[in-house]
């Protein structure tokens, strides 16, 4: 396996793990300030590392 889409596949895995982190944040915020912050930080950190992995996993060809 490539080394690039192994990279990607850790990537995609990190990313959907900080979405649904953002998604339980979302769930149980009362609405304070360091709840608005951590939930903005995990869900565009989670949005970059998914997008990044699938574009790496997308366009890295499978040679062998």
């Amino acid at each position: 396996m490539n080394l690039k889409r192994t990279f990607g596949a850790i990537l995609t895995v990190l990313g959907i793990a900080g979405l649904i982190y953002a998604a339980v944040v979302f769930a149980g915020t009362s609405g304070g300030e360091r709840d608005v912050k951590s939930l903005i930080i995990f869900g565009i950190l989670g949005v970059v590392f998914f997008i990044s992995g699938i574009g790496l996993v997308k366009t890295t060809k499978d040679e062998s």
